[in-house]
């Protein structure tokens, strides 16, 4: 694919790291942050991340910090924002965008779970809006949603869609857009479940999550659920739903254990216990034993 320019708004948390990705591939990426100490910090990032990883550190090179949003987006051929999961800011900020960008300028939203069409709805040229949700940290985890609304164009998708795979992405259409799109509905589904076991009684949440590692997570990387239930058969997936399905939770909102945790200010790593207690000892062995296993699945 030929060399775009890319500009990344917000370099917290995703930012860094999707520009990254794309200076590695060899664009021009522009970054911006309202916050000076993070936008002071991106390029440090990112030259760490690289040189952990053993790419190529020159690709830093190709990445430049800008203040302003104006010039950090004009003469772009692609934006995408990565800014607190915030819909109104979120809102504000694309129609800013799309007052300095020019008409064939594609925009992107990385959020993760808010549907892009309430993100894009405001706009003037909804055409060449869609959502692409990166998975974190973002030069480890391979996929990316492309999530069209219905007035994206084909175009905007195609072209999306390629250029995330020339970067060494595996991109997923998304063909409607709904809140949390693939990937996390999948996800969110597993945890209530996994918070209903132990609301329930029926075993603590490391028993919960041990069950997981051991049993059907070990076949993911390889066994997608699908796949899983076409290899055991539909039959005995329908017979096994007919049992298990009306047991399992189907709450539509929040299980009220969780709010209770939340309550209480047990918010997990952030407060030293959540469903579990953590040291600040086994909150970094769990941080690199997930790195450890990331970093390796980039071989498989």
């Amino acid at each position: 694919m030929a060399k775009a320019k890319i500009a990344v708004i917000g370099v917290g948390l995703m930012g860094p790291g999707i520009a990254q990705v794309f200076a590695l591939a060899g664009h021009d990426v522009t970054v911006t942050d309202s916050f000076a100490q993070n936008l002071d910090t991106a390029k440090s990032r990112i030259a760490a991340n690289l040189r952990d990883l053993g790419e190529d550190e020159s690709a830093v090179e190709r990445v430049r910090t800008r203040a302003d949003l104006a010039e950090a987006v004009r003469e772009v051929d692609y934006v995408v924002e990565a800014v607190l999961e915030d819909l109104p800011l979120k809102q504000k900020l694309f129609a800013e965008v799309e007052r300095h960008v020019r008409p064939d300028t594609i925009l992107a939203s990385n959020t993760s779970v808010i549907p892009i069409t309430a993100i894009m709805q405001g706009l003037a040229r909804r055409e060449r809006a869609l959502g692409t949700h990166w998975w974190n940290p973002p030069f480890l985890v391979p996929l990316v949603e492309v999530i069209e609304t219905r007035w994206t164009s084909p175009a905007t998708v195609a072209w999306t869609m390629q250029l995330h795979e020339a970067a060494g992405k595996q991109p997923a259409h998304v063909k409607k857009d709904v809140p949390g799109f693939i990937g996390n509905r999948l996800q969110h589904a597993l945890w209530r479940e996994a918070i209903s076991l132990v609301e329930q009684g029926i075993c603590d949440a490391e028993t919960v999550d041990s069950v997981v590692k051991a049993s059907f997570g070990r076949r993911l990387p390889v066994l997608g659920p699908l796949e899983n239930a076409d290899l055991v058969g539909t039959d005995l997936t329908l017979a096994i739903h007919d049992i298990v399905l009306p047991a399992i939770d189907s709450r539509p909102e929040p299980s009220p254990y969780l709010q209770r945790l939340v309550a209480e200010k047990k918010l997990g790593f952030k407060s030293g216990e959540g469903f579990r207690k953590w040291s600040p000892e086994e909150q970094a062995a769990l941080r690199a034993r997930v790195m450890r296993h990331l970093k390796a699945m980039r071989d498989v």
